[in-house]
């Protein structure tokens, strides 16, 4: 669902200007390694789970809300694992948008939990061993890989 905040600046804006957010995707890990994906209602494809910030919202806060949202799985952040920029894209309704996405490596706060399709941005939700992912686009691979490795440190594009 389009935040309120990104519907006032597309009424301002139109659908054609190009905004750049700042988006939240979450590696979510389970105790036998499978990584949660999502099928996106919008374009029927496996995905990360994913959001837009609100205003003012804590990039952590930010990504445990939204995989609620979308699974009513509660998670647990266990750190930042990449910093990275999207190609310019254009939603299936028509808005043009670029995003600084922050990607978080997290973990079920409770394994007993469920996860299940809890909004209406999904058509289904799924683990998958990272061996056995189904089709995604390699933007999502990686930033699977960026979260699995066994890495303090955030990975970014170095400058220069």
């Amino acid at each position: 669902m389009t935040p309120d905040f990104v519907a006032s600046l597309r009424a301002a804006v139109g659908p054609d200007h190009l905004l750049w957010l700042p988006g939240v995707n979450a590696v979510v890990k389970d105790g036998d390694g499978r990584v949660l994906l999502h099928r996106r209602s919008d374009t029927g494809e496996w995905s990360l789970l994913s959001g837009i910030l609100d205003p003012g919202e804590d990039p952590a806060a930010g990504v445990v809300r939204e995989v609620t949202e979308e699974t009513g799985l509660q998670v647990v952040v266990e750190r930042l694992a990449a910093v990275t920029v999207s190609p310019p894209i254009r939603h299936p309704h028509g808005d043009r948008a670029q995003y600084l996405e922050l990607v978080f490596a997290c973990r079920p706060a409770d394994l007993r939990q469920v996860a299940r399709v809890a909004d209406e941005e999904s058509l289904e939700v799924a683990w998958f061993a990272v061996d056995a992912l189904p089709p995604v686009r390699e933007g999502v691979r990686k930033r699977i890989a960026l979260a699995l490795r066994d890495e303090p440190r955030a990975w970014f594009t170095p400058a220069g």
